[in-house]
Formats: C-alpha cells, structure tokens, sequence
C-alpha cells in the first residue's frame, strides 16, 4: 500500500463533512480596493460548500473590530434546538491585499484562509477558503453571504458564476435555511 494512498485513508474521515480535490487549491481573485470597516456588521448565510462545522439553520456571521485592532468573528447557528455561537479571530495578513483574512476559532490552529472574493458590501459578499494537504489535495469552503436573509435569485446566480470562473466546484453547494428564523 502506497503512503499517499495510506495518508488519504487516514485523512479522509476529518474531511468527510467538507469538500475535497485532488491538487493544490485554486488561486482566486480577491475584491480590489477591500474596504474592512464597510465590511464589518452581520452577514446572513445564503448558500454555501459543505462545513462540518456548520450544520444548523439560521446561521449568521457578525464582524466587529476589537480595540487591539484584530476583528471579532462571532457566527451564530440554530442546531439541534439550540442557538449556538462560536467566537473566532480574523486578522488582515497583508495590507497589500486586505480582502485576504485568516480566521481562526481556537488559539490552538493557525489562521485559515479567508478570502473575500467580491462584496458590494451592502447586499452580497462571496468568500472562499481553500487549504492544501501536503499539495496532494485540498479541503475548500465557499460561502454566499447577504445582508438579508434572502437574496434574489439572479444575485445568487452571479455569486455562483463568479466562483465557477474561479475554478471552484459547486457540486456540494446548498442553501442555507433561514425561514422562521429570530434575531438573537
């Protein structure tokens, strides 16, 4: 037995609940000009590649700066008859290009990708993710986001097209559901 297949073996339960390729990640534009103070506030969960971290309905992110300067995370779900929360870090990791973030949710993992591919700030975001494993494959997230709960159809359509163009498999994308949902 080959030690890549070996490792793929071992690895690929971790992954199960995510989206996974052969081969490096894709390497998508991000938003030009990234302006992070018009980004921050809540953003609702349209659509997005499967995250096992993610599994609730109503699910919703919410961007604040801190006074060291990093940015808050605080992502809200309902699952399994709870209203749950998770509280990350994101930080800008190159002034150059703001609209490239690491996130992190436990001072224990290093910073993933974060990276907001298009915003008009006001009603959609699309945002992508993508970590290699030893070049060999990678795990990858997309998420759809709006300010509302709902957005309209062709504005989904674009945001998926978008991420189609940047060589990013929808396959495994699904909706978000927001019906009947509460603000906390």
């Amino acid at each position: 037995m080959s030690a890549v297949y070996l490792l793929v073996v071992l690895l690929l339960p971790l992954v199960s609940a995510q989206t996974y390729h052969w081969g490096p990640c894709p390497a998508p534009k991000v938003q030009p000009n990234f302006n992070l103070q018009q980004y921050l506030g809540k953003w609702y969960e349209i659509e997005k590649l499967p995250a096992a971290f993610e599994r609730g309905k109503c699910i919703e992110a919410n961007y604040a700066i801190r006074k060291d300067g990093t940015i808050q995370v605080l992502n809200s779900q309902f699952y399994k008859d709870k209203f749950r929360t998770a509280e990350g870090t994101a930080v800008v990791q190159d002034l150059r290009e703001p609209a490239r973030l690491g996130v992190s949710f436990s001072y224990f993992t290093p910073y993933s990708p974060y990276l907001v591919l298009t915003t008009d700030y006001t009603t959609l975001s699309v945002v992508y993710s993508c970590t290699d494993i030893l070049r060999l494959f990678h795990v990858e997230y997309a998420w759809i986001l709006g300010r509302s709960r709902f957005l309209p159809p062709e504005t989904v359509r674009y945001a998926k097209n978008l991420l189609i163009s940047e060589g990013i498999d929808l396959f495994r994308m699904k909706a978000t559901d927001q019906m009947g949902c509460k603000d906390y």
